[in-house]
């Protein structure tokens, strides 16, 4: 036996059904003990789109997988998390500045000079005075933390005259040493190297906060997106079975209109309706879409894995009664939010370069020494025995002073540090405001969001209540169909808005969670920085 085509009334219970469903969903939850992500565990993928996008391959993703390959695959993190070794190389560049230097030379070099005598009774000249001569200088030369500057060499030189006055004279000259420079007053305390050092440290603590802050703004992002792709797969449904409404009562208005039962208009106006409503669930769609590639855009580094591939939600939106507590947030806002610690960061950073400006308005004031012994031997032993017996000791000890007249650089170079340190704590006072303003806020919407569920609820099952008994009317030919077709449109818009709070519902507890620096341990993600 062939099946009837669902009679008006059917189709309008069944558009009716998600929402009861919903309904009993969010009633079973119990509450948490603080705001939370709000989705249900149960795998419950709401039908797929209708037309041409249903066959396309699709993949179910649970919240939790949806964050996980954002936390995998998303740019921004990754961008952000390549800036960390970057932050250390630069900081072993920095301290290479005390690094030790060795450096060797090596000479060798040839004298003739002509001779100012002559072979007695002769005046043939004396032989030229040649001089041979091979020298090597090893050195090593640095800096230490303490602005102590050294340099410890020992040359060594071995001198030859084949001919001359003395011929065949060879001797070896040596004179190891070591020079210091220590710093009194300028670069004492804090000089160039350190001073690099230390801002680099910052910048690397910076950057780990900013990485923080990049995975929260991620999670964030991700949870939105697949609430609202939750909300747009709902909204089509609800697009789609009141277009099938619509045509039904057109199918319907027209085999009256046939028979004369029911005036011309009537079928004008239904059809008018299913047009409207056709144009709405093809919106829908359209922006069901662009939500997908919203999604795919935060969990995807490759965007060819996904083409052709729909993200579909394995769970459904639901509300539970938040329980909230503005001072809790508002102290966890303050202490735990990445963006606000960089801006401590920022003012802490800053007073180290008051730190080195101040310290180079002094004047250099350094003293400076040597040490070191001299021999002078025709055999290289007998020289390094004179070396180490310190017969011949050279030492020196004194005052380098240079004061700059004016000054002015490194004057108003302290004076504009200081000033950038107020203009920081401003902008870090500015940063707090915005935190607790936000907080406040949140805190708001989240119950106002929870209110509009209930309420969006209410409305649409008074909706409902109002279209069946409408076309109970309409049956008895007690209404028309302009009115039946009134109260549909009322009904789908009432179910839209509430699929469209209890999204916004979720999304504004998962901003809660962002703007009190909590997002992750509610999401139970642990940073690790390497």
């Amino acid at each position: 036996m062939a099946q009837t085509a669902p009679t008006f009334m059917q189709l309008t219970k069944y558009l009716l059904v998600g929402g009861a469903g919903l309904a009993l969903l969010a009633g079973a939850q119990t509450p948490p003990a603080a705001p939370a992500p709000v989705a249900s565990t149960t795998p419950a993928a709401p039908p797929a789109p209708t037309g041409a996008a249903a066959a396309s391959p699709t993949r179910v993703l649970t919240l939790e997988e949806t964050v996980k390959l954002a936390l995998e695959h998303n740019l921004d993190i990754q961008i952000q998390r390549l800036a960390l070794p970057v932050d250390r190389f630069q900081i072993g560049v920095t301290e290479g500045a005390y690094d030790p230097v060795f450096k060797f030379t090596a000479n060798a070099n040839y004298s003739a000079t002509p001779s100012s005598g002559f072979i007695q009774g002769t005046t043939i000249p004396l032989n030229p005075n040649i001089v041979s001569t091979t020298s090597y200088t090893p050195d090593i030369s640095g800096t230490l933390q303490s602005g102590l500057t050294y340099d410890i060499s020992g040359p060594l030189s071995d001198s030859t005259s084949p001919t001359g006055t003395i011929p065949g004279y060879a001797h070896y000259n040596t004179s190891p040493g070591i020079t210091l420079r220590q710093p009194l007053l300028k670069n004492l305390w804090i000089d160039n190297p350190r001073y690099q050092i230390l801002l680099n440290k910052y910048q690397l603590r910076v950057d780990e906060a900013g990485l923080r802050l990049q995975i929260m703004t991620t999670v964030n992002n991700t949870k939105a997106a697949f609430f609202n792709l939750i909300y747009a797969r709902d909204n089509v449904q609800v697009k789609d079975l009141a277009l099938k409404l619509a045509q039904q009562l057109l199918t319907e208005n027209r085999k009256k209109v046939e028979v004369g039962s029911l005036a011309p208009l009537d079928e004008k106006q239904a059809q008018s309706q299913a047009a409207s409503a056709k144009a709405d669930l093809i919106a829908a769609e359209q922006a069901l879409v662009a939500q997908e590639n919203v999604l795919i855009g935060l969990i995807t580094d490759k965007f060819s894995e996904w083409s052709g591939v729909r993200p579909v939600p394995a769970e459904s939106l639901v509300a539970v009664p938040p329980e909230l507590n503005l001072q809790d947030s508002l102290r966890d806002g303050i202490a735990k939010r990445p963006d606000y610690l960089q801006a401590k960061l920022q003012v802490e950073s800053q007073n180290i370069t008051v730190r080195y400006t101040r310290n180079q308005v002094f004047p250099e004031l350094d003293i400076t020494g040597s040490y070191g012994r001299r021999a002078t031997d025709p055999g290289f032993e007998s020289a390094i025995n004179d070396v180490t017996a310190g017969n011949t000791p050279y030492y020196s000890a004194g005052v380098f002073v240079s004061i700059p007249l004016g000054n002015r650089a490194a004057s108003n170079n302290y004076k504009a540090a200081k000033e950038t340190v107020k203009q920081l704590l401003a902008k870090m006072k500015k940063s707090e405001l915005g935190i607790v303003i936000a907080i406040d806020n949140d805190v708001k919407t989240v119950r106002s969001d929870y209110e509009r569920v209930q309420a969006t609820r209410e409305a649409s099952a008074y909706a409902k209540d109002a279209l069946d008994a409408e076309q109970k009317k309409l049956e008895n030919g007690k209404s028309t169909s302009f009115v039946v077709l009134q109260l549909q449109s009322n009904l789908t818009s009432a179910k839209s808005a509430e699929l469209r709070a209890l999204a916004d519902f979720n999304i504004a507890v998962q901003q809660l969670a962002f703007d009190d620096g909590t997002l992750l341990e509610r999401s139970h993600i642990g940073v690790s920085v390497k």
